[in-house]
């Protein structure tokens, strides 16, 4: 069984499953131990695959489970029954049972639903697919499936927290307000809020049911893998948590 953490505004949702799962419970060793379902990894394809269905059968045994190639584009995948995986970086369905996830490592997994209309999507948001738009076109997605923003809930699960996230001056000047950085112990370094940076975006589609769940995949080291991390302590790769939803 996974560990998984969930949205109190989601849980709300009677009709809806969804988890932001932690490292713990799968057959991974080493650096990608354990629950590693990150399939572009170097880890043991046979091992990531068992955690990804360990992943959906803690979440709802028997549940499909909807995989995307993840590139921070801005694309998005309307999922229409079809299990082959396509180049997204969001997925939106009105089906049921069917578990959509993304993958993350420090970027921010995004979890949606509006169970008025039996719409949901996960989205994968870093900071380049949150500036060129993947929640927005997430959003709009489940819009044309029926979906109003008055009803959307939105979850921001674990991400890299701002005291860990230190960028240069060209990261600086490629996002327009300067309000979701600090400034960092370095010279013309800077601290940089990705989970307000996407927080704020999802207001400004007019969802207003938002939960950041402001967990940091940097600091806790048992509990999430983290990219960032994995580049201060030179390791020759990293896992990935997985992020699932599905209605039923």
């Amino acid at each position: 069984m996974a560990n998984y953490i969930t949205s109190g505004k989601l849980n709300a949702c009677k009709s809806v499953k969804h988890g932001f799962f932690k490292r713990s419970g799968g057959v991974s060793s080493g650096i990608y131990e354990k629950l590693n379902c990150g399939t572009h990894s170097h880890d043991d394809p046979g091992d990531v695959i068992k955690n990804r269905l360990i992943a959906a059968s803690s979440l709802h045994p028997g549940a499909k489970l909807v995989e995307i190639h993840q590139t921070h584009s801005s694309n998005v995948h309307v999922f229409n029954g079809v299990l082959s995986v396509v180049e997204a970086d969001a997925v939106v369905t009105d089906q049921k049972n069917i578990a959509l996830s993304v993958v993350t490592a420090d970027c921010a997994p995004i979890l949606f639903s509006d169970p008025n209309a039996g719409v949901i999507g996960a989205a994968h948001a870093g900071w380049q697919g949150a500036r060129n738009g993947i929640i927005e076109n997430t959003i709009n997605s489940m819009r044309d499936l029926g979906a109003n923003p008055d009803n959307i809930i939105a979850a921001i699960g674990p991400c890299i927290a701002q005291e860990n996230y230190e960028v240069g001056p060209e990261f600086y000047e490629r996002i327009v307000s300067k309000d979701y950085f600090n400034k960092s112990t370095r010279e013309n370094h800077y601290l940089f809020d990705l989970e307000s940076y996407a927080s704020d975006k999802i207001w400004q589609t007019g969802i207003t049911n938002i939960d950041p769940l402001g967990i940091d995949t940097y600091a806790e080291s048992n509990n999430f893998f983290s990219y960032r991390r994995k580049t201060h302590l030179k390791e020759k790769d990293y896992g990935r948590q997985i992020s699932i939803i599905l209605q039923h």
